[in-house]
């Protein structure tokens, strides 16, 4: 904004302020309990999931989850 379209802004008022909410910004919270982790992988996985396009971490995280599901009904 250039200083003279301040000039159009309206003048604050007490009303305006009461009502006023404070937009902490970032990214809403998840109902998903993930972790944020690092982790070292093979480059032929790493090259493969990414070579599947955007989100291919979903993917990835969604492959493991099948082969805990797979291994851990025993």
């Amino acid at each position: 904004m250039s200083a003279s379209e301040y000039d159009e802004l309206p003048a604050l008022t007490d009303d305006m302020l009461v009502r006023a909410t404070v937009n902490r910004g970032g990214r809403p919270r998840s109902a998903s309990n993930k972790v944020l982790l690092s982790v070292r992988y093979s480059r032929e996985v790493v090259d493969f999931f990414r070579a599947t396009g955007e989100g291919w971490q979903s993917r990835m995280d969604g492959a493991l989850k099948d082969y805990v599901a797979q291994h851990s009904r025993r």
